[in-house]
């Protein structure tokens, strides 16, 4: 069963004592969300993602994942199944498990990454590498909500997307006279 939320987004359904239907995770300033099934494990994983982000380091292991200890226990409902590219897996109730492959094992089902191809899940997760910095969240860290133009300031000037005035811009995106541009 997926989390359901009668919110428009996940601040309103905490607001309303109703669970979130998305969690974030974020690796290296890209954020994915996550759809969450509703179990034990997830409401207690979103009642501490209220007090603030987790972040937690994962490493590569066996071809098909990236986990690490989260630091903290949540309830366990484990059943055996096999878990697939994009899986957001509890392990042994202390062990956070993202799947960019396939494996079968008495695991506790948090949810799932959405929207991603094998191969960008692998690109997102940074399969096969160590010490990932992934944090998750109730919301998302990624992506520009208002831009605030000021009319006093002239034509041309440039700046990246921490606000910060570029003088000779490169390959990216900007801010120019208050539009976002790829150049």
């Amino acid at each position: 069963m997926i989390l359901s939320s009668c919110a428009g987004n996940d601040n309103e359904a905490m607001a309303q004592g109703t669970l979130p239907q998305k969690m974030h995770i974020t690796i290296d300033g890209a954020t994915q969300a996550v759809t969450l099934v509703d179990n034990a494990a997830t409401r207690e994983l979103v009642t501490k993602l209220q007090s603030g982000d987790v972040t937690v380091t994962l490493n590569s292991s066996g071809g098909f994942e990236i986990w690490g200890g989260l630091g903290f226990s949540l309830p366990t409902s484990n059943e055996q199944i096999t878990a697939q590219a994009g899986d957001v897996i509890l392990y042994n109730g202390s062990n956070i498990c993202l799947f960019y492959g396939s494996n079968s094992w008495s695991y506790t089902r948090l949810g799932h990454i959405d929207g991603l191809t094998a191969n960008e899940l692998r690109s997102f997760l940074k399969a096969g590498d160590s010490n990932i910095s992934v944090t998750l969240s109730l919301k998302s860290t990624t992506g520009l909500n208002q831009i605030k133009t000021n009319d006093n300031v002239a034509d041309g000037i440039c700046y990246d997307l921490n606000g910060q005035r570029v003088e000779n811009p490169t390959h990216g995106i900007y801010i120019i006279n208050g539009k976002i541009i790829k150049l």
